[in-house]
């Protein structure tokens, strides 16, 4: 079977992972966050989203650890719960990030066109042109893609640096002219808690779509130079990074923006209404607003580059499982499969094109589909949860079989699903008080669909779950 060339390295890996999860959430989203939960219960939703994803990507990297393949997700379901959950899972993830890729070129597109200077292209011109940007970046090699990766996320970590570096200095009174701050905002009003439970299970759904991206690093796998050292290192830092990240982050804008500050709601959406541009205003930083933008740019481009790596890397993994069309099942000299992603790019560019002709029904469509991403998360714990129960059943050591083991199994699965499970009921907590049966329906109609694929699969092709027993435990090889 021919193999992806292993030219990842374990900096790339980081920031790719980082890269995906940092992104206009934390730039644009994180103001309306603290608005409407207050100031507590943001940091509070922030911090059970970042303990989840913890268990989550240490599930994640015992997975990728001992089974390095590219497109990941739907190879473990395969190997470890059912072919048909692994064809559902794998077909359902690449829909999911092309949409993804294609909101974020979209976005891109319209960021742009806050500087005059851009104004005479059209939105959809350009969003053509970063098309042609990010084929480019995955075209190559590689290495190309992680240099340019690890680039374009180093530009938004060292942006939230300063940011924190400024706001701690505004907090103690040192910058921006007045007496210190310190932490009166928190109790400003009705802070640290605002608008009850309601308006903290809306915020904790923000938090957990905020954090997604962050399994990106699996996909990795199969083009890291040497997965068990690389995998487990980039998730640790990874995990630990993000959430100083967010934390830190969220409760520097707390501090100094009171939650009740119109410009935190940001309705009209635009840059110069950012809490970091606010921040950054109130010392009088000339063009923070440019500055800003700059940066979310970038941030856009950045997960534009991980969500179409993620996607080929997804399709091709299909096709080696014989789950998609054969001809995906190429690679080119350099060892990439430029098949997969040129059918990711058509897929991409026609979301683009129904986009422009009808936004409306394509960000509803969207909106639908991103309750499939608690899905995958859900499906990467059965998988992990499974590979334990198969060791254990036949007869193995978890010392002599896992190079990298999650820490507190079986308390971290368990903390995932409980989690995934409020998610999903906080999504649509105020339909279900209300009984408003047609929101419920369209909330979660994707998950349906999930199951109606996963049910049609396995009826055309028989497959079974596979017992515990047959399992396969055999270690993986791979060329370095």
């Amino acid at each position: 079977m021919e193999e992806m060339k292993r030219g990842l390295k374990t900096r790339h890996i980081s920031m790719i992972a980082i890269g995906g999860s940092i992104g206009t959430g934390l730039f644009m989203a994180s103001g309306a966050v603290i608005t409407q939960a207050g100031p507590g219960g943001a940091l509070i939703a922030y911090s059970i989203i970042g303990v989840m994803l913890y268990f989550l990507m240490t599930a994640i990297g015992e997975l990728a650890t001992f089974y390095p393949v590219s497109g990941s997700f739907s190879a473990y379901s395969s190997r470890f719960v059912d072919p048909s959950a692994g064809f559902t899972v794998g077909w359902l993830y690449w829909v999911i990030w092309a949409l993804v890729t294609s909101v974020d070129i979209l976005t891109a597109a319209k960021v742009i066109t806050y500087w005059d200077v851009f104004q005479n292209v059209t939105p959809f011109m350009w969003s053509i042109l970063f098309i042609i940007i990010l084929f480019l970046l995955n075209a190559f090699t590689v290495k190309a893609f992680g240099e340019a990766e690890y680039w374009l996320s180093f530009i938004k970590v060292i942006t939230i640096i300063i940011f924190l570096i400024v706001g701690v200095l505004i907090i103690f009174g040192i910058l921006g002219g007045n007496d210190p701050i310190g932490l009166s905002n928190f109790t400003y009003k009705e802070a640290p808690f605002v608008n009850g439970l309601s308006g903290f299970l809306g915020v904790l759904l923000v938090a957990g779509f905020s954090f997604g991206g962050t399994e990106v690093v699996a996909v990795t796998a199969g083009e890291s130079e040497n997965p068990k050292e690389s995998m487990p290192k980039a998730i640790k830092q990874v995990f630990w990074r993000i959430l100083l990240f967010y934390i830190l982050a969220i409760a520097v804008i707390a501090a100094i923006i009171p939650y009740t500050d119109p410009l935190l709601l940001n309705k009209a959406n635009t840059v110069t209404q950012s809490p970091f541009t606010i921040v950054f205003d109130k010392v009088g930083i000339a063009f923070a607003a440019s500055i800003i933008n700059a940066v979310i740019l970038t941030a856009l481009i950045s997960a534009g580059n991980s969500g179409l790596y993620a996607t080929s890397r997804l399709l091709y993994s299909l096709a080696q499982h014989k789950q998609a069309p054969k001809f995906i099942n190429n690679l080119n000299k350099r060892d990439m499969p430029f098949i997969s992603l040129c059918v990711t790019i058509v897929l991409i560019f026609c979301s683009i094109v129904y986009a422009t002709i009808n936004a409306d029904g394509y960000y509803r469509l969207l909106n639908m589909l991103g309750a499939l991403v608690t899905l995958v998360w859900a499906m990467s714990i059965i998988s992990h949860i499974r590979l334990r129960m198969a060791i254990k059943k036949q007869g193995k050591s978890v010392e002599d079989t896992l190079e990298y083991k999650a820490p507190l199994y079986p308390l971290g699965p368990i903390i995932v699903l409980a989690v995934i499970a409020f998610l999903l009921i906080g999504q649509s907590f105020d339909s279900i008080m209300s009984m408003d049966i047609p929101i419920l329906i369209e909330s979660f109609l994707p998950i349906l669909i999930g199951f109606v694929i996963y049910f049609v699969h396995k009826g055309i092709t028989k497959s079974k779950i596979i017992k515990l027993e047959h399992i396969d435990l055999s270690k993986h090889q791979y060329k370095k």
